[in-house]
């Protein structure tokens, strides 16, 4: 018998595009929710964005589809409805009326236009959550400014946290997930505190946000230090006991051991460099800073004596933190991740058998993680349509005017 999703019996009706704000919906929708997403007669612009500069990710005979659009829109389903339409927003406002939570990322200035504001949906259904993303807040001189994950990675930070002259962006859409998982986080909370209180709101999530959420650290060590606490990564300029090395086969491995005099003695013991121990230019923590350069280099040598399973199995057997550098594609194979469920396999309509990121979370009482692909274009406009109360004759007099799709 499977067991059930956290947030079943949780419906959420999402107007919303591209990745963040569409993102935490996807992941509402692994943990159970039933989730509305409301496109325009086109389409999301998303389904058609088949690349991202010089990468393509275009599939053949996959129709008004990419993998950008499944990245963000798996667990719901979809319909198109023109809300820009006096009988769209009433359809609208009737899917309201049973929901928990809205979902949108449109602009500020956009959303009372087109009657999806929370004063205008509160009216509707005062229990509603209303969760807005946006590019960098709710207030301020770029509140009404729209935003892309490299745009939040620059205002924030990010992207001279390497320490390099030049700014260097992170081209892994990691802000756009972030800003989606904080998304979700922050539904979760209203919803738990309506349960309590019985009281819905508004609520506001932005890459800007979630992109200092996700820098704390360092924004912390900033204020307090008042410079920029990170340096670019030099393996020479680190201890041994923190650090990368390559194995005989050509592949990396990365040690973190702290606190660092508590294992030296051990680490010495494991490489078979037990002469090092007592050596004062490395006896202690500041000694091997200060001669990090040769002794990195010296185990170099000693790392390219074995390969990186021999040494993981050496190291696991002495309790030594290391883990294997992968590449993404070792990811998907990988039997940690496999054996945790990080990594589960998926039959996609388009794709077919393929590997997907699990739920990153396990639960004894559920289940949780990808369960349908994203929607097909208007896919279930007549079902969410007919849910809601709308005749078969209606449907078809909506669709005639272009109302729905």
């Amino acid at each position: 018998m499977d067991l059930p999703r956290p947030l079943e019996g949780i419906r959420v009706v999402e107007c919303a595009i591209w990745h963040a704000g569409p993102g935490g919906s996807a992941i509402l929708g692994d943990l159970g929710a039933e989730v509305i997403k409301i496109e325009t007669i086109n389409g999301d612009p998303e389904r058609h964005q088949k690349g991202l500069g010089a990468v393509k990710f275009d599939i053949e005979g996959a129709a008004n589809w990419s993998f950008l659009f499944e990245f963000s829109n798996r667990n719901k389903k979809g319909i198109c409805l023109d809300i820009n339409s006096e009988k769209g927003q009433s359809l609208l406002h009737r899917l309201v009326e049973s929901a928990d939570v809205f979902v949108t990322n449109l602009r500020t200035s956009t959303k009372p236009k087109m009657g999806i504001d929370y004063e205008s949906l509160s009216k509707i259904n005062p229990k509603i959550i209303h969760a807005n993303m946006s590019g960098f807040g709710a207030k301020g001189p770029m509140a009404d400014v729209g935003g892309f994950d490299p745009m939040g990675q620059a205002i924030s930070g990010m992207m001279f946290l390497s320490d390099d002259e030049e700014p260097i962006y992170l081209q892994a859409l990691v802000l756009d997930q972030m800003a989606s998982i904080m998304f979700s986080h922050a539904i979760l909370t209203a919803l738990l505190t309506r349960e309590r209180t019985g009281i819905g709101q508004e609520l506001h999530v932005s890459l800007y946000s979630s992109a200092i959420m996700l820098t704390h650290a360092n924004i912390l060590a900033s204020s307090m230090m008042k410079q920029n606490p990170i340096r670019r990564w030099d393996r020479y300029k680190n201890s041994p006991l923190r650090n990368n090395f390559k194995c005989k086969d050509g592949k990396w491995l990365m040690g973190t051991n702290h606190p660092e005099q508590k294992y030296w003695s051990r680490f010495c013991q494991a490489t078979d460099m037990e002469h090092l121990i007592d050596n004062p230019r490395y006896a202690q923590a500041e000694d091997r800073l200060k001669n990090a350069e040769e002794l990195v280099k010296t185990f170099d040598e000693v790392f390219s004596m074995k390969t990186l399973e021999e040494w993981m199995e050496i190291f696991i057997f002495k309790g030594l933190m290391f883990a294997p550098i992968q590449k993404l594609s070792e990811v998907i194979e990988d039997p940690q991740a496999d054996a945790n469920n990080y990594i589960v396999d998926f039959d996609h309509p388009y794709l077919g058998k393929i590997r997907i990121p699990g739920y990153p979370a396990s639960f004894s009482a559920n289940t949780a993680g990808t369960h349908t692909a994203a929607p097909g274009l208007g896919e279930h406009t007549d079902f969410v349509m007919k849910d809601i109360g709308v005749s078969e004759q209606e449907i078809q007099a909506l669709r005639v005017e272009g109302i729905i799709k």
